[in-house]
């Protein structure tokens, strides 16, 4: 029996859940045993192809998969390597992601200290450095690169100096960044990085994954889970024993949907390809609603070309009407796109992903029914 394919009825400009090729939606029509050794097989090929994504030698470096959202990845990383007698994470934040790892910190009760920036600025590399030479009993430092709360990029080459300088495990919240953008994870020094199915590799929810280094794998997770089911070591350790093999069920369609977003990563030219049609979406994105008389809120220098975060104008630009979001974002449903409401604290705003099964036609296209939208209201 064929199955015709079910076109949406809009593109997301999310940064995740978002728009997935009609050929990654029609993987997911196969039902898997998890046990089966093709399926098992499968997950074998998508650790392998997800180590060559980040540039890093199997000698030296692993993949886990993990069940779950992206925090549920987060939270096995933080709840796995650090030992509460033993160490102690610097926690740097300046976004609603960062201060999850500070929640699940709490939660954990790992002994952790925070240092917040504003969410419209990065870090200052002095500070950090004079939290790390005042602190020695710090032990690991942990960030999110492409804060997804407002789309700032934050500087990995700095803290990762930085932390490499003071002896210090990094580990980084790459979610919304990795395969969108080149991160050379090896030359990061990085422990952990920290990135999810349903982001830059275009695939859908259903769970996350960990590359990391074996040596810094074995030495910190191994029986210093403070979980049962989000055990870092333990899920690595059972998919080498019985290679592609999941600790408990694992999420078989999202699995196959995955494998083939990553074969179209490599069809389209790898992550450099990619990250240049992500920046220009965002581009075309910034320049188009910058001209109707939107303001973005995150400086062009910090500007990630995931998520663009718009503040809410008081009238709709170019006219003496009222602005309000939810007219706005119906307006845009109707025809085709939704929108992100806001995250940042105590500014009305908005946000606009530019990844994802997105096209820079999709993107001129959308523009223009802004511009209808502010005519309509004229």
């Amino acid at each position: 029996m064929q199955h015709e394919e079910i076109q949406n009825p809009y593109i997301l400009l999310t940064p995740g859940p978002l728009s997935t090729s009609p050929t990654v939606r029609a993987a997911m029509r196969f039902d898997s045993c998890t046990w089966d050794e093709d399926y098992k097989g499968v997950v074998m090929e998508i650790r392998a192809r997800l180590l060559a994504a980040a540039g890093c030698d199997p000698s030296s470096h692993t993949t886990v998969l993990m069940q779950g959202s992206g925090t549920f990845g987060v939270e096995s990383v933080l709840g796995s390597s650090v030992n509460k007698s033993r160490h102690h994470i610097l926690i740097l934040q300046n976004g609603v992601y960062g201060r999850r790892m500070t929640d699940i910190a709490k939660v954990l009760s790992l002994p952790h200290t925070v240092y917040e920036a504003p969410e419209n600025t990065s870090f200052d590399s002095t500070v950090v450095h004079q939290i790390l030479e005042n602190n020695p009993s710090i032990t690991h430092v942990a960030m999110v690169h492409c804060e997804t709360t407002t789309g700032i990029l934050n500087d990995l080459d700095t803290v990762s100096d930085l932390a490499r300088q003071h002896g210090k495990y990094f580990i980084v919240d790459a979610m919304s960044s990795f395969a969108g953008m080149e991160i050379d994870v090896t030359r990061l020094n990085m422990d952990f990085l920290i990135s999810s199915a349903n982001k830059c590799i275009q695939g859908v929810p259903g769970f996350s994954f960990v590359i990391c280094k074996r040596e810094t794998l074995n030495h910190l997770c191994r029986d210093n889970s403070k979980s049962l089911s989000l055990d870092l070591f333990a899920q690595w350790k059972e998919m080498e024993a019985d290679p592609g093999k999941w600790r408990y069920t694992s999420p078989t369609h999202a699995v196959l949907a995955f494998r083939q977003a990553l074969a179209e990563l490599e069809q389209e030219g790898g992550v450099r390809a990619r990250a240049v049609r992500y920046r220009e979406n965002q581009a075309l994105l910034s320049a188009g609603m910058t001209e109707l008389g939107f303001e973005t809120y995150i400086d062009q220098a910090l500007q990630s070309p995931i998520i663009t975060t718009f503040l809410e104008p008081d009238r709709i630009p170019q006219t003496t009407r009222k602005f309000e979001f939810a007219g706005f974002y119906q307006y845009l449903k109707e025809r085709g796109f939704v929108i992100y409401p806001g995250k940042v604290a105590n500014r009305s705003s908005f946000r606009i992903g530019s990844i994802g099964h997105l096209f820079p036609s999709d993107v001129l296209r959308f523009v223009e029914q802004v511009r209808r939208y502010i005519a309509q209201h004229r």
